[in-house]
């Protein structure tokens, strides 16, 4: 048999899982709250994240530009606050190094 053959055997495929809006909702909000995909996906039992991020692009989509606007800006004050850390680093390093110089 060959693997084309094999593919569209309909026994050889697990039953499609469908779930509830309400379920979806739940996946994406968790998401949304700062939970990573991957953690997401694994707490719900489901096999990967490209579900997770289809339904949080519909939900973003459906939520009309407001949200959108809200998770770009969401991005743009991760994106910062990651700067700000690292220079706060360098400048608790610099502090530790002149302070030794009694």
């Amino acid at each position: 048999m060959t693997k084309k053959a094999r593919m569209l055997e309909p026994s050889s495929r697990a039953p499609r899982r469908e779930f509830t809006e309400e379920f979806r909702r739940e996946a994406v909000q968790m998401m949304l709250d700062g939970h990573t995909a991957a953690s997401v996906a694994e707490r719900l039992g489901l096999s990967g994240t490209n579900l997770l991020y289809r339904w949080k692009r519909e939900h973003l989509e459906r939520s009309g530009p407001v949200a959108t606007s809200l998770e770009a800006r969401l991005r743009d004050l991760e994106v910062q606050l990651h700067r700000v850390e690292r220079e706060r680093d360098i400048l608790k390093k610099a502090l530790a190094i002149f302070g030794r110089h009694e």
